[in-house]
């Protein structure tokens, strides 16, 4: 399966462990990543509430750029992902915003009249590789591990993949595959506060000390996350839940790459575990 892989800005900083980890375990699955040339930032959620049209704009010079390419667009994260599905659909379905947006292509010689077929990077594990491609390179198995499966909000809705949006399975069907034993997890797909940690971080503390206490009191030994923003939020901050809450959270939040990788035999360097704040499970410690 060769693919455009758009990394988006996350992926190249605070994120780099799921870009390390997606690289490493992309052989082992027959998929070829081939990174999208001058990409640009997608907009991101934000952006998107203070200048839609700009926000379209960089969007759409992605998906000309990946049109180009000829080859379907694979995201990990996942507002990068929703924003090229929200432009795909918002340009086919609003004429006078893509005039708009056609003039900005125009300024840098591209153009965009559809046409991309953009996946989430959890969606083309196991919708395109599929789960017995998976189990084939599965060296490791993840026995024992009891994993929260966390996909968060944008990645089910309103664009999201092919999934239910309030109680998907594909990230646990996954996690089963590579050995571990999914725990319920009711706020699987909660919001974690997202960009609110910069503007209201009291309101985001209390959505991250939510999703940990759901996970603790389920019996996890980490959460499994698959956008880079709510692996951010809800292991780096957790000591600033503890402080503010009374808690003693202490819980690793792992990219399911990274588990896809602990389960393919791959070392933890190799899978950045070192970029993670919160010590990955004594299971997987034990084995580098």
């Amino acid at each position: 399966m060769k693919c455009t892989y758009y990394p988006g800005c996350s992926l190249h900083a605070t994120g780099r462990a799921y870009d390390e980890s997606t690289r490493a375990v992309a052989p082992a699955l027959g998929i070829e990543l081939v990174e999208l040339p001058d990409w640009n930032c997608c907009g991101a959620t934000a952006y998107m509430g203070v200048n839609e049209l700009l926000a379209h704009s960089l969007t759409a010079r992605n998906l000309s750029l990946a049109k180009t390419a000829g080859l379907p667009v694979v995201a990990p994260c996942s507002a990068c992902y929703t924003n090229l599905k929200k432009t795909e659909k918002y340009l086919a379905e609003y004429p006078d915003l893509k005039a708009k947006v056609d003039q900005a292509l125009a300024a840098g010689n591209l153009k965009y009249d559809g046409g991309v077929t953009t996946r989430h990077l959890l969606e083309a594990v196991v919708e395109d590789v599929g789960l017995d491609k998976v189990k084939a390179q599965v060296k490791k198995p993840l026995t024992g591990l009891k994993v929260a499966p966390y996909y968060g909000c944008q990645i089910v809705r309103p664009y999201g993949i092919h999934d239910d949006e309030h109680n998907p399975m594909m990230l646990d069907r996954l996690l089963t595959a590579l050995g571990a034993t999914v725990v319920p997890y009711a706020l699987k797909t909660m919001c974690c506060g997202g960009a609110l940690m910069g503007t209201k971080e009291e309101v985001a503390l209390v959505l991250c000390k939510n999703l940990l206490t759901c996970a603790k009191e389920a019996g996890a030994d980490c959460i499994a996350v698959t956008c880079p923003l709510c692996q951010m939020n809800v292991d780096m901050y957790q000591r600033r839940v503890n402080s503010a809450h009374g808690t003693d959270f202490a819980l690793p939040v792992l990219y399911f790459t990274q588990l896809m990788g602990a389960a393919f035999g791959l070392a933890g360097k190799e899978l950045g575990f070192g970029r993670i704040v919160q010590k990955p499970p004594a299971q997987l410690e034990a084995r580098n």
